[in-house]
C-alpha cells in the first residue's frame, strides 16, 4: 500500500491524503477508543505524520489523555485521526479511506475492554440492507443520500446535487 491513499469525513468537510505506505492495522478494544468511536471497537491504520496531509477542511481535535490526540469532523462527527504527541506518526480511521477494502486488521489491542460477547458476531443472522429494509425504503435513502463520495471532489459542498 505505497501509492496515494485519499479519505474523508461522511459530509465531505474534511479530505486527506496520504502518499506513503500504510502500517499497522489494527482494531483497538479499549474503553477510549469505544467512546471516541461510538462503537464497540476502533479500527485504525497508521501512517508517518509526513506522508498525511488534509486537503480540505480542519481536523478538529479532542485531547482524550495528555499524550493522545482524537481527530473528528466538527461538522459531521467522523472519527479521522489518533494521533500519540512526540511520534512521527499518526492512525486514521479504516473506515474514513476512500477503500477501505485492502486493510485487514492484523492485530486486535486493548483486548481488556473487548465485550464479551465480540467473538459471537459473525455467526449471527445476516441480511443485506435491502432484505432488512425492503427495495423501496433503500430507494428512498439512495435518493436523498448526503454523504460525500468515496472519492475527492473539486467543490463541497458538491453543486446541483441536493446536497
Amino acid at each position: 500500500m505505497s501509492e496515494a491513499i485519499t479519505g474523508g469525513c461522511q459530509c465531505g468537510a474534511v479530505r486527506y491524503r496520504i502518499e506513503g505506505a500504510l502500517e499497522k492495522p489494527t482494531i483497538c478494544h479499549c474503553r477510549m477508543c469505544q467512546k471516541a468511536f461510538g462503537s464497540f471497537f476502533a479500527p485504525l491504520v497508521r501512517a508517518r505524520k509526513s506522508d498525511f496531509a488534509v486537503t480540505r477542511g480542519t481536523i478538529a481535535i479532542f485531547r482524550s489523555s495528555d499524550v493522545v490526540e482524537r481527530g473528528f469532523c466538527s461538522a459531521c462527527g467522523t472519527p479521522l485521526t489518533f494521533e500519540e504527541l512526540g511520534r512521527d506518526a499518526i492512525d486514521v480511521s479504516i473506515g474514513s479511506l476512500d477503500d477501505p477494502t485492502p486493510v485487514k486488521p492484523l492485530l486486535q489491542y486493548g483486548i481488556e475492554g473487548r465485550m464479551p460477547w465480540f467473538a459471537e458476531l459473525a455467526a449471527l443472522p445476516s441480511v443485506t440492507t435491502g432484505e432488512g429494509e425492503g427495495p423501496e425504503r433503500v430507494a428512498a435513502i439512495a435518493a436523498s443520500n448526503h454523504q460525500h463520495p468515496d472519492h475527492d471532489t473539486a467543490t463541497w459542498p458538491l453543486q446541483g446535487e441536493g446536497r
